[in-house]
């Protein structure tokens, strides 16, 4: 598991599990809103937005969290596990409430400089009302795909319970080798035929 796509309904936590499965993995987080998203609120147009996943996922190792169908073929060419958080809709609903207040409350910046509003949760086009009706589509879409993609390896994880027991049962990578020029052991004087002085040459060159 070394590519990864993080993906499930709008408020199921997917950009906040994906930076813990890619610290568990040791590789970057591709966010793919903030590839998406420019100042003020306007979308990347399609070909720019599609450059950018596909630089993003050139590499040997990453974990890419959204669900964008535009750039589905792009990811999913490269990756060798989908995980999917399809969590109770209870659950997602409160999050995404709880989320969408904290971030217009607080003016938190998110990509590309842009915050969300209170005012923007009750409109039209409040991430709220937009998990609120793309809820069940997306779940529907997902089984579809789990059966569409055979050789797409699926984590479907029901519960933050079993998120968290999947996170957990990842060992984490293993440390970098330290590597640097070796030293030479301490000679006795006596062993040494210049009479105490050490052997000529770079410390390593043995």
């Amino acid at each position: 598991m070394r590519r990864v796509n993080v993906v499930g309904s709008t408020g199921s936590g997917k950009t906040t599990y994906g930076a813990e499965l890619a610290g568990r993995l040791g590789v970057p987080l591709v966010e793919l809103d903030a590839l998406s998203w420019e100042a003020n609120w306007v979308t990347a147009p399609p070909t720019v937005f599609r450059a950018r996943v596909a630089a993003a996922v050139a590499g040997e190792a990453w974990v890419v969290d959204g669900n964008y169908s535009a750039t589905r073929d792009l990811v999913w060419a490269r990756a060798d596990t989908v995980v999917w958080l399809d969590f109770p809709f209870a659950l997602v609903m409160w999050q995404v409430i709880v989320r969408t207040l904290r971030r217009g409350r607080r003016g938190e910046v998110l990509w590309s400089g842009n915050r969300e509003s209170l005012r923007m949760a009750i409109s039209r086009e409040s991430i709220i009302l937009y998990a609120l009706t793309t809820y069940q589509r997306r779940r529907r879409e997902y089984r579809r795909l789990s059966r569409e993609y055979p050789g797409m390896h699926f984590v479907r994880l029901r519960s933050p319970a079993q998120a968290r027991r999947f996170l957990d049962a990842i060992e984490p990578p293993a440390p970098e080798p330290v590597t640097g020029p070796r030293s030479r052991p301490a000679q006795p004087p006596g062993d040494s035929p210049a009479g105490g002085a050490t052997t000529s040459g770079a410390p390593g060159q043995q």
